[in-house]
């Protein structure tokens, strides 16, 4: 009987560990699920938008100017 004693705690025991576990993987699961929530909302546009000012965006206007005048030249040249 005192083998099956020992059993019984031994597996209490192991209940206990593993019940110790889930409550870890519960903690870890939130944290985590916080975390994904956070990151999906600043990629869905919900934070503040950039914005640049009118030098800025000419400058890259003028630069793409310079990229399609630099691909309409090259294509011009084979004809």
């Amino acid at each position: 009987m005192a083998d099956l004693d020992a059993v019984l705690e031994q597996l209490k025991r192991e209940r206990k560990r593993a019940e110790g576990e889930l409550k870890e993987l519960g903690k870890v699961i939130t944290a985590l699920s916080r975390i994904g929530t956070k990151s999906s909302q600043a990629g869905s546009g919900s934070s503040a938008k950039r914005q640049l000012s009118a030098a800025a965006r000419e400058r890259i206007a003028a630069a793409q100017r310079a990229r399609w005048a630099k691909v309409r030249a090259q294509s011009k040249k084979p004809s």
